[in-house]
């Protein structure tokens, strides 16, 4: 099973966390499992950006974003190469270093 790997945020994970998931999961619901309270305003419908997330390691494993992610991060403050919506990208088989903005 591959690993997630949550780098330390001052708020909201300030130890970070590693924790195992099965493939086919969202890193937002993989999150939200292990206590991780990452924002999710639209309740995870990809219709705001408040789950945004940087992959910095793992992120050619994850589903292709789709138009409607794409044309939202635009609109995400902190935008860099790395971002997804949480609530869209879906683990496949390899481990996932998170960094939340």
């Amino acid at each position: 099973m591959p690993q997630i790997i949550f780098l330390p945020h001052e708020d909201i994970c300030p130890e970070g966390a590693v924790f195992e998931v099965e493939p086919g999961i969202t890193i937002c619901d993989a999150a939200l499992q292990q206590g991780i309270e990452i924002e999710h305003a639209c309740e995870k419908s990809c219709a705001c950006t408040t789950c945004h997330v940087y992959v910095r390691e793992g992120g050619d494993s994850l589903n292709e974003a789709q138009e409607e992610e794409d044309d939202l991060l635009d609109k995400a403050w902190g935008l860099d190469p790395d971002s997804r919506l949480s609530c869209q990208a879906v683990v496949a088989d390899q481990d996932l270093v998170i960094e939340i903005p």
